[in-house]
């Protein structure tokens, strides 16, 4: 039988779906995972948190630590995750099947594709409109005709790159992190006259409430949304690749642009309080308006291509959970599927919809209260196991793993229902549908949806650490035994 040499792989459209990765295919090192996560969060979008940081009411300094530990530790969350990929060669929510059963993992892995795809979906959206504002600055119109061309380019290049697969993705990823990086520093360059350090010393601290509402929202938009694919990066990596490296290279890769950026952010926002509030409603746009004329363009440019490369991960990954949930499709065609309804979903909000972005984002915000329960389950999980998964058993509901973890889910679902009493509605004028959460708040002495604690978003945490808390103690003779060490 004839087979590809790594360099013939690499320019070939990637065939494997959620199978277990053939050893002869394994030739990845912990260092290639710099690439894919430097480029998918490298985006100037990131200056923009610095705005979303500064409405918690705290003052710079309790902003830059909120940036540097919120960031590095939910980049460090999702290198855990990226060891279990090292450890099956599958995807993640492949691997945790070992959590949940194999039937059983379809609970998560619903939760899973709705978050992938919406918030991708969100992606294109912001490039979309993006291109259309920046248009509109330069005078070559923002209209309809923008959008509908701004639309199309960039969902076919999510969709192509999608569909070519890990190897000519981590290709792109690694041009790309040259090209917007090196943009990305000269917007820095360009901006850095605007900064005022007086008025940046003199915002006024703010309270503990505040403080750890930023920090979760912090993790939540960088590490801990990307933390249900972390392992379909790792599951290229050979046998023998450490774990502590595979850690380090996801930490590292996925938090260092970020961290400058949003750093970087809190001093250009602290400057300008008019920048606070523009970013609020159009990130790009506003982020455009202190750039000279000549460099509009080239800043665009970069935009476009983060959120891209931030997409492309999402509907790649998007594509295999689909898989996992038992859709019998060459792997190319779940990828294509996703790239449609992610263009489906950018047209509607774009050109249709009058008030959807709001319900859309909170749906999705909603969304991250179980994902937070499975990454606390699913990080205990990998922390109790001492060897590699079995590999067959994963996608036999009679093997080790069994069809259905009760711990697991009753776990997951309590620690989200727990999680929901704690966080608020972020968009109750939009989505006045969602403004059942908070429901404990009020009966656990935090003063209630309107008390200090009410934004501290303090559900994302408890879903987690339950999660966490719980599968230590509850499935650690089920762990054993499933490794044969009981």
């Amino acid at each position: 039988m004839h087979t590809l040499d790594a360099g013939q792989r690499r320019t070939q459209i990637e065939m494997n779906g959620i199978e277990i990765i053939d050893e002869s295919e394994r030739a990845a090192k912990p260092s290639d995972l710099f690439w894919p996560w430097f480029a998918a969060n490298v985006s100037v979008f990131g200056i923009s948190y610095a705005a979303f940081v500064y409405g918690f009411g705290i003052s710079f300094w309790q902003s830059f630590f909120v940036a540097l530990i919120g960031i590095t530790v939910s980049f460090a969350l999702c290198g855990i995750i990226a060891i279990a990929g090292k450890r099956g060669s599958a995807p993640t929510m492949v691997l945790s099947r070992a959590a949940f059963g194999v039937t059983g993992q379809r609970v998560p892995g619903y939760v899973s594709w709705f978050v992938s795809i919406g918030w991708e979906t969100f992606l294109a959206i912001m490039a979309t409109l993006a291109t259309a504002t920046v248009f509109d600055q330069l005078g070559w119109g923002g209209g309809t005709l923008t959008k509908i061309l701004a639309a199309g380019f960039t969902a076919t290049a999510i969709v192509l790159a999608s569909v070519a697969g890990y190897h000519i993705i981590m290709k792109l990823q690694s041009i790309l992190t040259w090209a917007t990086g090196a943009m990305t520093i000269l917007y820095m360059a360009l901006t850095f006259g605007e900064i005022d350090w007086t008025a940046v010393a003199g915002i006024p601290a703010g309270s503990m409430q505040g403080v750890i509402g930023a920090l979760v929202m912090v993790m939540t938009g960088f590490g801990l949304g990307w933390i249900n694919i972390a392992a379909d990066w790792s599951r290229y990596q050979s046998r023998g690749a450490s774990g502590a490296r595979i850690v380090f290279w996801n930490t590292f890769g996925g938090a260092v642009a970020p961290v400058i950026l949003v750093i970087y952010g809190l001093l250009l926002a602290g400057s300008r309080p008019d920048l606070q509030e523009g970013i609020a409603y159009d990130p790009i746009g506003t982020l455009a308006s202190v750039l000279p004329t000549w460099f509009l363009f080239p800043f665009l440019v970069t935009a476009v291509l983060a959120l891209i490369s931030g997409a492309v991960l999402g509907i790649y990954s998007s594509g295999l959970t689909l898989l996992s949930l038992g859709v019998r499709i060459p792997r190319p065609a779940a990828a294509f599927i996703d790239g449609v309804i992610l263009t489906l979903g950018t047209v509607w909000v774009v050109f249709f919809a009058e008030n959807f972005l709001g319900p859309f984002q909170s749906f999705l915000i909603t969304l991250g209260v179980p994902l937070a329960a499975w990454a606390g389950i699913m990080i205990a999980d990998i922390a109790l196991r001492k060897r590699e998964y079995d590999e067959l058993a994963l996608f036999d509901t009679k093997g080790i793993y069994g069809a259905w973890d009760w711990t697991s889910i009753g776990t997951m679902v309590v620690a989200s229902v727990i999680g929901w009493g704690l966080v608020i509605n972020s968009f109750a004028e939009d989505a006045a549908w969602n403004n059942w959460q908070g429901y404990l708040l009020g009966p656990l002495g935090l003063g209630g949806r309107d008390g200090d604690w009410a934004w501290a978003n303090l559900g994302v945490f408890a879903a987690l650490l339950l999660g966490f808390l719980v599968t230590w103690v509850a499935r650690r003779g089920a762990v054993a035994r499933q490794e044969g060490r009981a």
